[in-house]
C-alpha cells in the first residue's frame, strides 16, 4: 500500500522536515541511503507514530484510475504490513475508503508480515516483501530500492496494465 498506491515518500520527507528542519530529496536519500538520510531516529519514530500521518498521505499518481482498470480483469487485494504502526490501521482503512471506495473490505489485508500472502502477482516497493513472492514480484520504484535490480521495476502506474498483459493472458489474483 505505502509506496505503491499511497505516495509515502514525499509525505515522509515533508513531515520529517517539519519535525527536524532537515531538507531531504529523493536523490539525496538515494545517495546517502535511507538509514543515513533519516539520521534522527527519534524524530523519524515520532513522525511515523503521529496521528494523521498515514491518513493524510497523498494518492500515487494515476493509481486510482489504473487499479480501477485492472479490476476489470484481475482480482485486486490491498495488503499492508500495518501492524508495526498501530495508529496506521484505522487511518489506512479510512484512507482506502476515501480514495479506493470500490475495493471491498474483503480485499483489504492488514498483517505484520507479507510472506503469508500467496498471489499470482505482488506489487510492492520493498524487497523484504517481494523476495518470498511465489508469483511474479513487481517492484514499484522508490528511493530505497533504486540500486536493486532483481525484480521487474515499475516506475509509474500507467505502466502496470500493459506490463500485466505481457505477463499473463488469464484472470489471476493481483496484490
Amino acid at each position: 500500500m505505502d509506496g505503491v498506491i499511497a505516495d509515502t515518500e514525499p509525505h515522509l520527507i515533508e513531515w520529517y522536515k517539519n519535525e527536524t528542519g532537515i531538507s531531504l530529496t529523493p536523490q539525496l536519500i538515494n545517495e546517502l541511503g535511507e538509514d543515513a538520510a533519516f539520521a534522527d531516529k527519534t524524530a523519524l519514530h515520532k513522525v511515523l507514530h503521529t496521528q494523521s500521518f498515514f491518513r493524510t498521505v497523498p494518492v500515487m499518481d494515476k493509481a486510482v484510475e489504473n487499479v480501477t482498470l485492472l479490476m476489470e480483469d484481475y482480482e485486486i487485494f490491498i495488503v499492508s504490513a500495518a501492524m508495526e504502526f498501530p495508529l496506521s490501521l484505522y487511518e489506512k482503512r479510512e484512507w482506502l475508503q476515501e480514495h479506493f471506495p470500490f475495493i471491498s473490505w474483503k480485499n483489504i489485508i492488514f498483517c505484520g508480515d507479507k510472506s503469508i500472502i500467496d498471489t499470482d502477482y505482488m506489487i510492492d516497493d520493498y524487497c523484504k516483501n517481494l523476495d518470498f513472492c511465489k508469483g511474479k514480484a513487481l517492484m514499484f520504484n522508490a528511493y530505497h530500492n533504486a540500486h536493486i535490480n532483481h525484480h521487474i521495476r515499475i516506475n509509474h502506474w500507467d505502466e502496470v496494465p500493459e506490463l500485466l498483459k505481457t505477463l499473463t493472458y488469464s484472470t489471476e489474483n493481483i496484490l
